[in-house]
């Protein structure tokens, strides 16, 4: 089970406890088979992938993604009080979050502990795992899980990743060192970053996750909550104008009442 770095008292309020993140843990593995949920540390990583996209997600829209990789529906028939009971502790590390990230342009992420260790992988997928850890830089790999979840949210709602600006690319590439590299290009910038950036160690690796999460927050609001303007193909009349309906009245006796 990974624990929770100590979160200040008073900074994030009704944020999970230890207690509660470890409960919260166990419940996602009561998730109804053949569904596969995230663990509570990808869940992590997962919500923050869902704040910072440049578009405002419904929960509804989002949380199928938590209990199930593809999305697929609960069944109907699923315990009504472990759903209640998950989603609620789900819905208040999401607002925790977005508190945290709004008001501090900080969080405490939940990352696995350096002597903890990975839930053993299904039979003959030991040497596959085993490789890709090899293949990090040793400070990655408690970030590893967090990334992952992060790149579950970028996969799942694929606007940030479109993006075209050099700054939310630069921040998705700060996060993406510490999953393994597929392609030569993805090994070039993780060298790049690891020659220009170093991270020597997991508070290190830590404080710059979190940077790049408020960086792409930054980035991105003023797209997540923007207004579309109303646009008029007639002027609007004033209030002591003949209502355009007909009736004789001014309109702002008639259809300019508030």
């Amino acid at each position: 089970m990974s624990k929770p770095l100590t979160i200040p008292q008073g900074r994030v309020h009704r944020d999970l406890t230890d207690a509660e993140f470890a409960e919260l843990d166990e419940l996602l593995t009561q998730t109804p088979e053949p569904l596969e949920p995230v663990d509570v540390v990808m869940l992590d990583g997962f919500l923050c992938g869902v704040l910072v996209q440049p578009v405002l997600l419904e929960t509804a829209t989002w949380l199928p993604h938590v209990f199930d990789f593809d999305g697929t529906p609960l069944p109907d028939d699923v315990d009504a009080a472990w759903l209640e009971r998950t989603t609620a502790l789900i819905l208040r590390r999401h607002a925790a979050l977005t508190r945290a990230i709004a008001e501090d342009g900080w969080f405490d992420p939940l990352v696995l502990e350096a002597d903890e260790q990975a839930p053993p992988p299904p039979d003959g997928a030991t040497d596959a795992r085993d490789d890709l850890l090899a293949s990090l830089h040793p400070v990655s790999q408690s970030l590893m899980p967090w990334v992952a979840g992060f790149q579950h949210a970028t996969q799942c709602f694929p606007d940030l990743s479109e993006m075209s600006d050099d700054a939310v690319l630069s921040a998705l590439a700060r996060l993406y060192r510490h999953l393994p590299a597929e392609t030569d290009d993805e090994r070039e910038v993780v060298a790049t970053l690891d020659r220009e950036q170093p991270l020597t160690t997991l508070d290190d690796a830590i404080e710059d996750l979190v940077i790049a999460i408020a960086d792409l927050s930054d980035l991105t609001r003023k797209a997540r909550f923007k207004v579309e303007t109303v646009k008029r193909d007639v002027p609007k009349p004033g209030r002591n104008d003949p209502c355009a309906c007909g009736s004789g009245k001014k309109f702002k006796a008639c259809h300019g009442k508030t």
